[in-house]
């Protein structure tokens, strides 16, 4: 029997394999093993069956049989020879962060904790969108149906312009040959969800309220909290905080605040009929003035209004604000289409919130040390193609690959930013040109006052190309996505702190 290492021994005395425990006329050096090794192969040198461990983090795979060495040696590594595990501090309990918890989870990291600024977690915001590419790693984490749930599938996504004339349509999700739906839900009913589900699987202290980052130096993160400041030290530290993250802050000091491109989102829920087949996801309008609406339960509707001006929006802008929606309701007041009467549809909502629609420019870099960004700490973006929570998702189940499968903590984030900054770039500078929304612009600047048929205006090739070119981008091509390799690893190797 051999005993094989891909990398150095570390010096953490665990075991002495040259005690003459193993089979007879079988020599084992003596080795100084630690438990973050990369990874422990027992090969069997003359019988394929006698026995082998395969190392999945602190989760182990034994194949036992008679040959009393190797059902020793499974039953003292997996039995939890040692303990060490990486220490991962979370900045950010929104989406990204709580998404990252549990991907670490699952590829078997145990040390986990969440720090979140607001003093408790209320379930804030309206409807979001989970495409098929982050449904896919929903359910892969144990959650497809329990977010299912939470909200809707569109069948369907259509665009009009602002005359009610359709541009463009789709099948969405299970319809498009998808083999994961696409979800509609409320974004803070969402976020309780995986809220919930870790603290049942990481524990009741695993999020942490109340912690205001200060700043990271050195692998300690600085947080301000009620009762003084509080220093945790991490040997990975993740950025999850959000468009105004304070860790990015620290390496972009010169940033300023987020950039408004003159666009203003009023957002609310209402409690309304379905409109067409009441499973379509519909956006109608163009670059000036744009209207989304779609369900995201029975009866519940998201809708989201949009308007290009000055005095609507600006750099202090009160995020998630309630407004008079009367003002909000005169812009669409001639928005009456045969299927959908968009001004009464507002007016039923229960409350609209202001939003102000900004990004920020990419930046060359996530990763500083041991700590990174990752969702709109490191890819703000705008809502155009319904792409950021399912984007921060990526992200957490990509780091969380990474550093299950590379040799240290900055390979793992090497590959994580290697993978996930050049492809969120593109979508980033996608969105300020639309994305997939294009179509309505093109319709507005060919035919501002409508047209007989769209391929009229806009030959359908080019339809076609726009609304693949999208899904190529933000990796939701229905083929590329149903068959590309999972990001939940089957042999886990870890990484060295």
């Amino acid at each position: 029997m051999a005993f094989f290492m891909d990398e150095p021994f570390r010096a953490q005395p665990l075991c002495n394999l040259g005690s003459g425990a193993g089979p007879a006329g079988v020599k084992h050096p003596t080795a100084s093993i630690s438990v973050m090794q990369k990874r422990l192969i027992v090969k069997n040198s003359d019988k394929a069956d006698r026995g082998a461990i395969r190392v999945v983090r602190h989760r182990c795979e034994c194949v036992l049989t008679s040959d009393d060495f190797v059902t020793k040696l499974c039953g003292w590594w997996c039995g939890g020879g040692g303990g060490d595990d990486l220490a991962i501090v979370i900045v950010g309990a929104g989406i990204g962060g709580l998404t990252t918890a549990l991907s670490l989870h699952r590829a078997g990291f145990r040390e986990i904790t969440v720090y979140e600024r607001a003093a408790a977690l209320h379930p804030l915001g309206v409807g979001i969108n989970l495409l098929p590419h982050a449904v896919r790693e929903l359910t892969e984490l144990g959650l497809g149906e329990r977010v299912e749930r939470l909200g809707a599938a569109p069948g369907t996504l259509a665009y009009y312009n602002r005359h009610g004339q359709q541009i463009w349509s789709e099948p969405r999700g299970l319809d498009a040959g998808y083999r994961w739906p696409q979800l509609s839900v409320h974004r803070g009913r969402f976020q309780m969800e995986l809220l919930a589900v870790v603290r049942e699987r990481l524990g009741a202290d695993a999020v942490r309220t109340g912690h205001r980052l200060v700043g990271v130096r050195d692998g300690v993160a600085r947080f301000e909290t009620a009762a003084g400041e509080v220093s945790v030290a991490g040997d990975l530290i993740v950025g999850a905080d959000g468009i105004h993250s304070a860790l990015r802050r620290q390496h972009q000091p010169a940033e300023g605040a987020p950039l408004w491109n003159g666009l203003t989102l009023w957002r609310g829920t209402a409690r309304a009929p379905g409109f067409l087949d009441g499973r379509t996801m519909i956006m109608a309008g163009d670059a000036e003035q744009k209207f989304v609406a779609y369900p995201i339960g029975a009866g519940l509707i998201n809708v989201v209004a949009e308007r290009r001006g000055p005095g609507f929006a600006g750099p202090n802008a009160d995020w998630n604000r309630a407004v008079d929606p009367a003002p909000v309701v005169s812009l669409f007041a001639d928005w009456r289409f045969p299927w959908l009467d968009v001004p009464e549809l507002l007016a039923a909502a229960d409350e609209i919130l202001e939003y102000p629609m900004v990004d920020r420019d990419p930046i060359d870099a996530w990763t500083h040390g041991n700590a990174t960004l990752l969702g709109d700490a490191a890819h703000p973006m705008y809502p155009n193609g319904s792409n950021g929570a399912s984007q921060a998702i990526l992200d957490a189940r990509t780091l969380a690959f990474h550093l299950a499968t590379a040799r240290t903590v900055r390979a793992a984030l090497d590959a994580y930013e290697a993978d996930r900054r050049p492809a969120t770039t593109a979508l980033v500078l996608s969105n300020r040109r639309q994305g997939p929304e294009q179509v309505m612009v093109l319709a507005r600047e060919r035919a501002p006052d409508g047209f007989a048929h769209i391929h009229d205006v806009i030959p359908p090739q080019e339809l076609i190309e726009i609304a693949t070119g999208y899904k190529k981008a933000a990796g939701f091509l229905p083929a590329d996505l149903n068959e590309r390799a999972s990001l939940t690893p089957t042999v886990f190797s870890g990484v060295l702190p």
